[in-house]
Parts: C-alpha cells; structure tokens; sequence
C-alpha cells in the first residue's frame, strides 16, 4: 500500500508541473501539496486500514479545496 502512495505522489508531481506549465500557479501550488503528503506517506508505512482512512480523508480534503479554488479562484479563458 505504501507504493500506491509513492505512485499517487508521482502523478500528483505530474499534474503539478503541467498547472505550473499552463500558467496556473495556485492549482499547481495545490498539488505540489498533495505531492509532499503522498510522498511523506508512502514512507511511514502504516497499517493498510490506516493508509485507507488517510486516504478518504485526503480526498475529502481535497476535494473541497479544488472546488472551492475551481469555482471562486479561478477565472475560465483569461489567460495570456
């Protein structure tokens, strides 16, 4: 389970750089976030019920901040 974490933080360090790519630098702050904590958690290696509920709760989490920055941040077609 430990190496799901690592793989989920490999694709958010993905997403990350292709924000920052298209000129969306709070969106790319966020996943550079989610990187570090999918990182970090890949090495602590807890229990597979534990790596489940930390899980949830990151998607809760995030969930609710990228909709928050989708809706009231960020403004469609006003780029360059």
């Amino acid at each position: 389970m430990d190496n799901m974490f690592k793989l989920c933080g490999f694709w958010t360090g993905i997403f990350a750089v292709m924000f920052y790519v298209g000129h969306m630098i709070p969106a790319s702050l966020l996943l550079v976030a989610s990187t570090i904590f999918f990182v970090l958690l890949g090495y602590l290696k807890l229990s597979e019920r534990m790596y489940m509920y930390l899980f949830g709760a990151y998607l809760m989490i995030f969930m609710v901040g990228f909709s928050y920055y989708s809706i009231f941040i960020h403004v469609p077609g006003a780029g360059h």
